[in-house]
């Protein structure tokens, strides 16, 4: 299985983000032909404040789809490939949650998580984030699954609570995506450390597309995310890997490798406290 990540820098507007997203995603189908692509988190709205937020999510089927989910389900058709959705906004009457979407060569929906661990933190630099000012927080688990493999869903700040981690891998994950806005405070120390360590720990495949770039939030100051968009193999090697700009990288995922780590160091069977 051939996996591509996509890189970007989202802003408020979702029809401005589909626009930027589509000429990305066709590029690194026509230049890698990928079996699955991933995409960033909140990519349909980042930044703006808690009304601009609520405006540009959507309700999720059964309801009626809206921009954003039309768009991931159509590309997933149309290239008949699995799509990661990154997360998007989802809208619950008030209620707003960070919601990422899987979805089979078919257009059909595989699996929905709700993030579950939100960013409410002080960066280094004094820089302050209530995630849960504007989101609910998510209580289940997912995992997706195709004929062959299982497809474990996580969101960006979910990277530094590994029981998560080991949740997905007991329910059969043998991929974990893990989308990110990732501060550039916390992401130059932490972001490829965590991803590695999770990849390691679980002997699973981590997927993590990422925004880059800048934003900004609902007083009008700038945040900027950390980009470096990666994809590494269940013994914590980088297979693929992006900077700080736009594009695309991409990684076949070996699944007879995992399944090697997994032969010669069988961590789940020796685990003795959780």
């Amino acid at each position: 299985m051939r996996a591509s990540v996509i890189q970007f820098e989202p802003g408020a507007s979702k029809a401005d983000n589909i626009a930027a997203l589509r000429p990305l995603i066709e590029a690194a189908i026509d230049a890698d032909r990928p079996d699955l692509i991933s995409l960033p988190e909140m990519w349909s709205c980042l930044g703006a404040g808690r009304a601009t937020k609520l405006a540009e999510a959507e309700a999720l089927p059964p309801e009626p789809p809206g921009a954003a989910y039309a768009f991931l389900r159509d590309t997933a058709r149309r290239h008949h490939i699995l799509v990661h959705g990154g997360s998007i906004g989802e809208r619950v009457g008030d209620t707003l949650f960070n919601t990422s979407l899987l979805f089979g060569p078919d257009g059909a929906e595989l699996a929905r998580y709700r993030k579950i661990h939100l960013f409410d933190v002080t960066t280094p630099t004094g820089q302050g984030y209530r995630e849960s000012s504007l989101f609910g927080a998510g209580d289940n688990i997912a995992v997706g699954r195709t004929a062959t493999h299982g497809l474990g869903l996580a969101i960006c700040y979910d990277i530094r609570f590994p029981e998560l981690f080991l949740a997905l891998r007991r329910a059969g994950a043998e991929v974990i995506f893990v989308p990110a806005a990732f501060t550039s405070e916390t992401g130059r120390d932490h972001w490829e450390i965590l991803l590695r360590a999770r990849a390691i720990e679980t002997q699973c495949w981590i997927i993590a597309a990422a925004t880059t770039g800048t934003h900004h939030d609902a007083a009008g100051k700038p945040r900027t995310t950390w980009g470096h968009s990666m994809i590494i193999d269940p013994w914590g090697h980088i297979r693929a890997a992006l900077e700080d700009a736009p594009g695309h990288a991409s990684a076949d995922l070996d699944f007879s490798y995992l399944a090697g780590v997994r032969e010669k160091m069988p961590v789940l069977e020796h685990r003795r406290l959780a």
